[in-house]
């Protein structure tokens, strides 16, 4: 009895009970708003419970993994917390993979059940991706009992659209499933999942061919969530906007954070500037999360951002330590009244690691990316000799805490590499100053060796950025017979204006050492993206096949 109570009493560290507790204690108020959906915390857990029924019905058993391949929509939120209460593993997967990278991390992460879209807009149909990705799904029939050699744990594909396709079982009857399932199957379930148990396994991509897949427990992403509500002061008054995808860790983090307290988190489908602006002034957000620069950038540029009322909006999380200067001063003056906020965080952390006090100065929230949160040690190592940096010393970042991941499925050098004594070593450069304020200044791998000294990218990317005429920077090392390796740039434009590789090599000169000056420049008006990333890789192989430098 006494450890019944004990355990009763003990904060919730599941996402499965989290869900369950939350619609027990705010069971009419809403949970979750789309543009053409809204959805309480009752018929959320309802919701949730179906989707935990159907994959025991299914026999999908505790621990194993159930991938999730669509874009951000109600059933995404549904399934992927009725997975976490059937105890099973859920695989988010980006929404923009193609069949190739489909077919990787299906195998990869040993899926035993595939959850997917069917055609969501003219000439997107997820099932034909699928279909290409397990070609002898063709041949596949019936649609539960699959055998396929391309993915020897795969036993059953749902399909949202009704109609199913090619030994995909439609969603109508997957749900279904559930009739026999009691309730109380699924609350014993829920109980017999451990705060220690992995909840996802999140595929990191950017700089690599594959992408790895990050273990995170229970604990670590309720419990990251949580400690970042603290940090933003949020109540069951909140209401969150989030356009990230939430397949993406800064998707899944901030809807973890509300929905624990029994706020609203309000997302959209597709990013679109215009409907996202209508859904903050209409719904009245408190705190904005939209991160990352090409969102902000798109927010601020749409002709209906300054009439929009964003008066109730307290936070955002808007990162300018990290962003070209020109947004962070646009921003603060159409919103003079939003605590503006820095953030550093990645996927292995289980989301932000540090994010600023919300009495921090207005120059410390917009030239740092905030002050660690509650549960995080870290140090910032200098990657050649291992010595812990001084303040404002540049080095590696390493964590170590609970939130951090397990280690990466099926991957155990890369684990080991990663994993050291206990700390988690990043891969990102960053400093401490003196009042424990962190920046990030780039990753390890953007460091680029120029006739032996080190440059970082993101140094030449910020003096770019200076030039009027750009919007957005990017520099890569390419091979250089001389020096081994030397700077390029790849430069998006303002809308209108006008600059050239001459002018803009021209701008660096006298503010960067020579050997930090670009010696290429090529202007891009789309960049190669992961789910959030720029990836850097794609640019620099094609300017290395364009100079014929392979």
């Amino acid at each position: 009895m006494t450890d019944q109570l004990s355990r009763a009493a003990a904060p919730v560290l599941t996402m499965g009970g989290m869900i369950r507790a939350s619609a027990r204690s705010f069971a009419g108020r809403e949970a979750l708003v789309f543009p053409e959906r809204r959805i309480t915390y009752a018929g959320l857990d309802a919701a949730a419970r179906s989707w935990a029924a159907a994959m025991i019905a299914l026999g999908v058993q505790p621990g194993q993994h159930v991938g999730l391949f669509m874009p951000t929509c109600p059933q995404f939120i549904e399934a992927f917390y009725g997975i976490a209460m059937a105890g099973a593993v859920a695989v988010p997967i980006n929404a923009r993979y193609q069949s190739h990278e489909l077919a990787y991390l299906v195998r990869d992460a040993d899926l035993v059940v595939l959850v997917t879209a069917g055609k969501v807009a003219e000439g997107l149909d997820y099932r034909d991706r699928v279909r290409a990705a397990l070609p002898s799904l063709a041949e596949a029939d019936p649609a539960r009992g699959l055998s396929l050699d391309e993915a020897p744990m795969l036993h059953t594909i749902i399909s949202l659209d009704a109609n199913g396709a090619d030994g995909m079982l439609p969603v109508d009857e997957a749900l279904a499933l559930d009739e026999d399932t009691g309730a109380e199957l699924i609350d014993r379930r829920i109980d017999d999942v451990d705060p220690e148990d992995i909840a996802m396994i999140l595929y990191t991509s950017g700089t690599t061919a594959n992408p790895k897949g990050a273990l995170i427990s229970h604990r670590a992403q309720v419990g990251n969530s949580r400690n970042l509500g603290k940090r933003y002061l949020c109540t069951a008054d909140d209401k969150v906007w989030s356009p990230l995808p939430i397949f993406h860790i800064a998707g899944i983090l901030p809807m973890t954070m509300i929905l624990d307290l029994g706020g609203v988190y309000m997302t959209v489908p597709h990013f679109e500037a215009g409907q996202a602006l209508a859904m903050l002034g209409a719904e009245g957000a408190t705190i904005a999360y939209p991160s990352f620069v090409t969102i902000m950038q798109d927010l601020i540029n749409h002709p209906t951002f300054k009439t929009t009322d964003l008066s109730r909006l307290r936070v955002m999380n808007s990162n300018f330590a990290v962003q070209p200067a020109w947004i962070k001063d646009a921003v603060v003056a159409a919103m003079p009244h939003t605590i503006q906020v820095g953030t550093y965080g990645l996927t292995e952390a289980a989301g932000t690691v540090s994010t600023s006090r919300l009495d921090d100065s207005f120059e410390v929230r917009t030239g740092r990316c905030g002050f660690p949160l509650e549960d995080w040690d870290m140090r910032i190592v200098d990657p050649e000799t291992g010595r812990d940096c001084g303040p404002d010393e540049r080095g590696e970042i390493v964590l170590r805490g609970p939130h951090m991941l397990k280690g990466y499925y099926n991957a155990p050098e890369k684990t080991a590499e990663a994993i050291r004594d206990g700390w988690f070593y990043t891969g990102d450069v960053g400093s401490v100053d003196a009042g424990g304020n962190v920046m990030f200044h780039g990753r390890t791998k953007d460091m680029l060796k120029v006739g032996g000294e080190n440059v970082a990218a993101a140094e030449i990317e910020s003096m770019l950025q200076t030039h009027p005429a750009v919007k957005l920077a990017q520099v890569v090392g390419i091979p250089d017979d001389r020096y081994v390796e030397v700077a390029a740039a790849f430069v998006e434009l303002a809308e209108g204006s006008s600059a050239d590789e001459a002018e803009l090599i021209a701008h660096c000169k006298g503010k960067l050492a020579g050997f930090k000056i670009p010696r290429h420049v090529r202007m891009v008006t789309e960049w190669p993206m992961s789910t959030s990333k720029i990836q850097k890789f794609k640019l620099r192989a094609g300017l290395i096949e364009e100079l014929g430098l392979g």
